[in-house]
C-alpha cells in the first residue's frame, strides 16, 4: 500500500486524532441534566453512566493496550475510530438510561483501544524530544474541552440539540479513520507474530523492570490529576446549575473548557520553564485552583470558580505533563504501547473510582459535603506527590554524589 501522508504531517494528525477522542468523552457532560430532566435518574444514575465509559476503556487498555506493539499503530486506531463511531449512532438512537450506557460501554472500549498507541504514536513521530510528550499530555486536554464546548453550544443553540453533536463527531471519527489509513508505520513494517499477539490480549498491565521505579514516583502525580477530571466531568454541570444556579449549557460546557482548556497550556508551558520549577509549579496551581473552586460553588460564584477552574485545569495540565514527560524520556520505543497502556489505566482509574464514590455520597450527604470531601482527597494526592517528588530527587542525588566519590577514589 502506497503512504500518501509525510512523517511532518503525522504528527500534528495524531494528535488531532487524540483530540478528537477526548473530545467525543466531553461531548454527553453537557447533555446529562437534559437527560437527567428527561429521564428522571439520580445523581448516582448519572455518575455511573460516567463509569461504565471508563470501566469498558480499563479492560480495552488491560487487552489492547500493547497490541500496537506488534501488529502496528496504525490498524489499532482506525479499527478504535470506526467503534467510537458506532458509539456515536448509538447515542443518537439512545432513549433511556440503558441507551445510555451502551453507548458509554463502546464509546470506552473505543477511546481504550485507542488512547496508549495514540499517545505511542505522538511520540513516534515527534519533532524533537519531549515534544511528543508535551503534545500527548495537551492533546486530550484540548479535545475534553473543544468537545464540551462544542456540546454545550450545539445543545443550547443548534436544532436537534440530543443529537447534532454526535452526528459531528460520527462524520470526523469516520474522516480521521480515512486519514489515518495513509500513515506511515513510525518503526518500520514489523514482523508480525501471532503469539506475540494473543500474549498481549491476555488481561495485564505491567511496567518494565528498569522503569518500575520511575512509573511508580509518577503514580501520586497522576491520580491528582485525573481524580479532579474525574469530577468535572461527572458532576461539574450539576455543581454550575445547582451551586452556581447556571441553567444554560453553553456556560455549562465553558467552565469545562477553562478547566481542560488551560490544562493545554499547563502542559506546553512546562518547557519554558526551568527544570526545578516545573513541578512546584504545577502542585500549587492545582491545589490552589481546587481551594477556589470550592469556595466559588459555596459562595454562588460563576466568576470565582470559572477563574478557580481554569487555575485548577493549568496545574492538572502541568502536572499531567510532567509526569508523561518522565516517563516518555525513560521508554524505550518498542516498549510505547504497554507503558502508556498502563499510564492511562493509572489515570482512568483515579479518573471513576472516586467520582463514582462522589456519586454515592451525593446521595448521602448533599453534593456540598461532597465537595469537600473531594477537595480534601484532592490536597492529600497533591501532598503525597510533591513528597515523593522531592524524596526521589535526593535519593537520585544521593546516587549521584555516591557515583562520582567512587570515581573519585
Amino acid at each position: 500500500m502506497s503512504v500518501l501522508v509525510p512523517r511532518r504531517i503525522a504528527f500534528p494528525l495524531a494528535a488531532v486524532t487524540m483530540a478528537s477522542l477526548l473530545a467525543a468523552a466531553a461531548a454527553p457532560s453537557p447533555l446529562y441534566p437534559v437527560y437527567q430532566q428527561l429521564w428522571g435518574f439520580s445523581s448516582l444514575t448519572l455518575t455511573l453512566i460516567f463509569a461504565v465509559y471508563v470501566f469498558a476503556l480499563l479492560a480495552a487498555l488491560l487487552t489492547v493496550g500493547s497490541v500496537s506493539d506488534h501488529v502496528g499503530r496504525r490498524p489499532v486506531v482506525i479499527g478504535a475510530l470506526l467503534l467510537l463511531a458506532v458509539s456515536m449512532a448509538l447515542f443518537i438512537v439512545a432513549d433511556g438510561v440503558s441507551g445510555l450506557l451502551v453507548a458509554r460501554v463502546v464509546q470506552g472500549l473505543a477511546t481504550g483501544a485507542a488512547t496508549g498507541t495514540l499517545s505511542a504514536m505522538i511520540v513516534d513521530f515527534q519533532p524533537s524530544q519531549r515534544t511528543g510528550s508535551t503534545v500527548a499530555s495537551s492533546a486530550p486536554t484540548l479535545g475534553l474541552a473543544a468537545g464540551a464546548v462544542l456540546a454545550g453550544a450545539l445543545v443550547q443553540y443548534a436544532f436537534a440539540p440530543r443529537y447534532l453533536v454526535y452526528w459531528v463527531l460520527l462524520v470526523l471519527d469516520v474522516a480521521l479513520a480515512a486519514a489515518v489509513w495513509f500513515l506511515p508505520e513510525a518503526t518500520g513494517e514489523r514482523r508480525l507474530s501471532w503469539r506475540a499477539v494473543a500474549a498481549s490480549l491476555r488481561p495485564s498491565a505491567g511496567v518494565p523492570r528498569p522503569l518500575r521505579s520511575l512509573f511508580f514516583s509518577q503514580v501520586p502525580a497522576l491520580a491528582s490529576t485525573w481524580a479532579l477530571a474525574g469530577l468535572y466531568l461527572s458532576l461539574g454541570p450539576s455543581v454550575v446549575g445547582h451551586e452556581l444556579h447556571v441553567d444554560n449549557h453553553l456556560l455549562a460546557g465553558v467552565v469545562l473548557a477553562a478547566m481542560f482548556g488551560s490544562g493545554a497550556v499547563g502542559s506546553a508551558s512546562m518547557n519554558a520553564l526551568p527544570e526545578a520549577a516545573r513541578r512546584p509549579t504545577g502542585y500549587l496551581t492545582l491545589g490552589a485552583g481546587v481551594v477556589l473552586s470550592v469556595i466559588g460553588a459555596f459562595d454562588g460564584s460563576l466568576v470565582v470558580y470559572l477563574v478557580a477552574s481554569a487555575i485548577a485545569g493549568f496545574g492538572f495540565g502541568a502536572t499531567f505533563q510532567n509526569a508523561m514527560g518522565a516517563i516518555a524520556v525513560a521508554t524505550p520505543p518498542a516498549e510505547r504501547g504497554q507503558v502508556f497502556a498502563t499510564t492511562f489505566v493509572v489515570s482512568y482509574t483515579a479518573f471513576s473510582v472516586p467520582a463514582l464514590v462522589a456519586g454515592l455520597a451525593v446521595q448521602e450527604y448533599g453534593l456540598r459535603d461532597t465537595l469537600l470531601g473531594y477537595a480534601v482527597l484532592e490536597i492529600a494526592l497533591v501532598v503525597t506527590a510533591s513528597g515523593g517528588d522531592r524524596a526521589r530527587r535526593r535519593a537520585e542525588s544521593g546516587e549521584l554524589d555516591e557515583a562520582r566519590a567512587q570515581e573519585a577514589g
